[in-house]
This record gives structure tokens, C-alpha cells and sequence, in this order.
């Protein structure tokens, strides 16, 4: 029998993926296609991190690594919820050389060292955008 890949979804409570700083931002993560042999953590941040020239940086809000013990288990995938207030910055940019990217990432940790990773971007504040550069 072929090994399953799992499938990691991330999903927000409010409408729309738009915050406004100090906000609550509050959720669920499930997995899909796990055995639960295989599972050795799951990481939860909530960050930041920039994209385009020159270094890149990368902050970290809010960080929780749970075990399969710490899920819930229902409808044969494996749940978690989570809440956080929002910082007041740095608030999403979308410049031309430098953008600031919030957002809720997943990672599981599998026996063997493997690993999957999914993503969820949001944006913080509303910053303006400069001309001729697409949101």
C-alpha cells in the first residue's frame, strides 16, 4: 500500500484575510493522511517575514508545538484551534523591492525526517501601495 501524503489546512474564523493591528486572529489547522505512528510534532507560528531584495528577515509572533495527544480527532482528521492578538507591527507591505508578508504557517515533523509545511497569508494594517505594483 502506497504511503499517503498528508494534507495540512489552515482556515480563519473572521472573513477575509485583512486585520487591523492589536485585533484577535483566531482559527483552526487540520490534518489529513496521517498515521499517527509517523507524527512526531506539529509547529504552529503565526510570523512575519520579508520577501525581495537584500536580506531577508523573519519575526515570530506566536509560536505552539503540539503533539497528536493535544489534537482532537473527528470525522478521521486531526484538529486544532488557535488565538492570538495581533501585534501593532510591522504591518504588511507591498513595495517594489521589499514586501512584509504575515502569515499562519503549519509544519509537521514525521518519523524519517520528513517534513510538510502549509500556509495561510494574511495582511496586517493597510499601508498605501505605490504605483504600478499589483496586491
Amino acid at each position: 500500500m502506497p504511503l499517503q501524503q498528508p494534507h495540512i489546512t489552515i482556515r480563519l474564523d473572521a472573513e477575509g484575510r485583512a486585520f487591523v493591528p492589536a485585533s484577535t486572529l483566531s482559527g483552526q489547522y487540520w490534518l489529513e493522511g496521517i498515521v499517527p505512528e509517523d507524527l512526531k510534532a506539529v509547529e504552529l507560528s503565526i510570523l512575519w517575514y520579508t520577501e525581495g531584495k537584500g536580506e531577508e528577515d523573519l519575526g515570530v509572533h506566536f509560536f505552539r508545538r503540539d503533539s497528536l495527544d493535544q489534537l482532537t480527532y473527528t470525522a478521521g482528521r486531526w484538529i486544532s484551534s488557535f488565538s492570538t492578538q495581533l501585534p501593532r507591527s510591522p504591518l504588511s507591505y507591498q513595495g517594489v523591492i521589499v514586501k512584509i508578508v504575515w502569515a499562519v504557517r503549519v509544519r509537521l515533523f514525521l518519523a524519517g525526517g520528513k517534513q510538510y509545511m502549509e500556509e495561510l497569508r494574511f495582511r496586517l494594517g493597510s499601508v498605501w501601495t505605490p504605483k504600478g505594483v499589483s496586491k
